[in-house]
């Protein structure tokens, strides 16, 4: 993570001049990249698993899957696990 990254903030950074990245999925590039030394917080992972369990519980648990799956996804699924 980028020591500009923050959820709250507008496009989700510090920095006003970064261009916002719509799919953050693909490669990007940004010249503001400073990497965090704090990236990975245990403390906050562990606040957020917490915070999503209270979620799920309180409205009925996640994600719920197709009663009849098509059984060519499953196995192709199955390959990768």
């Amino acid at each position: 993570m980028c020591i500009n990254f923050d959820r709250n903030a507008v496009k989700q950074c510090l920095e006003d001049d970064a261009e916002e990245v719509i799919d953050k999925e693909k490669v990007n590039f940004c010249e503001w990249f400073k990497a965090s030394t704090d990236a990975f917080d245990p403390a906050r992972a562990q606040k957020e698993t917490r915070a999503r369990s209270e979620l799920d519980s309180l409205f009925g648990g996640g994600t719920t899957a197709s009663p009849d799956p098509d059984p060519a996804i499953h196995d192709a699924e199955n390959l990768f696990k």
